[in-house]
């Protein structure tokens, strides 16, 4: 299969890591490799480290990318967590000309969300599956009948309190406030409430660094739709970019 090999990147808040990926079968085909976000998170910045990244493997192919924003046609169109000279700039085309390989940039939550539904908790789910990932902000995805609908921002759904969820329960909001697990449990609740009322899934799946310990918070939760973790944990972000990637070749071929 031709492109089966693919390095996916992801861009996270902290960190941006990075692995050849086999896309038939959904692993990582080396060890990760990771890289502080530098900070401010720049374009130049955020290029220099996806350079880095792609010389440590010394690749050669195509690459994905997981993007932290709203991305349409490789053209970056928010900035909630990122360096705001970000929007307006085609990050896909910026990272082609630094490294000299065809890439394709999405968003990281759909590209979680794409590794959950081919080889993870999603795998062969037919109606509505949520995916909320929650690390230094809140990343959602949703799928119907299998198909992504893409950059859906529900992280910046607002609450009753009248504050954006994932400045209200997001884990670095946890962490930055000092809350317990039970307490942010609870606001975490408020949220899920909120998602189950407005699209009913099948499903919901959290990913993102709280999948990692769901006996801190599970039992607090009230909400009625399953819940299950997460299966790639840290992977998914790019299992996700290499996989979509592949299944969007004819833009680079």
């Amino acid at each position: 299969m031709k492109y089966r090999h693919i390095l996916g990147i992801d861009f996270g808040g902290s960190g941006i890591k990075g692995a050849p990926v086999d896309t038939k079968k959904g692993y990582l085909t080396a060890d990760r490799y990771r890289i502080p976000t530098p900070l401010p998170a720049t374009p130049e910045g955020v290029s220099n480290v996806i350079y880095k990244i792609v010389k440590h493997f010394k690749w050669e192919g195509p690459v994905g990318l997981a993007f932290p924003a709203v991305v349409m046609n490789g053209i970056v169109k928010t900035a909630s967590n990122i360096d705001k000279n970000w929007i307006g700039i085609n990050a896909s085309e910026l990272i082609m000309n630094k490294t000299g390989l065809p890439t394709y940039v999405l968003n990281d939550a759909d590209a979680a969300g794409m590794a959950a539904m081919k080889f993870g908790a999603g795998k062969g789910k037919k109606g509505s599956v949520l995916l909320i990932t929650v690390g230094t902000g809140i990343g959602t995805v949703l799928f119907t009948k299998g198909k992504l609908v893409q950059n859906t921002e529900l992280g910046h759904l607002f609450l009753k309190s009248g504050i954006e969820a994932e400045d209200y329960t997001s884990d670095a909001v946890r962490q930055n406030e000092g809350l317990d697990w039970e307490e942010w449990a609870k606001r975490f609740d408020i949220y899920l409430n909120e998602m189950e009322k407005l699209f009913w899934p099948e499903l919901i799946i959290i990913g993102g660094g709280v999948s990692k310990k769901p006996k801190k918070f599970l039992n607090h939760l009230t909400v009625k739709t399953k819940i299950i973790m997460a299966k790639a944990k840290n992977e998914a972000g790019i299992i996700g970019a290499a996989l979509a990637t592949r299944e969007n070749r004819n833009l680079f071929e």
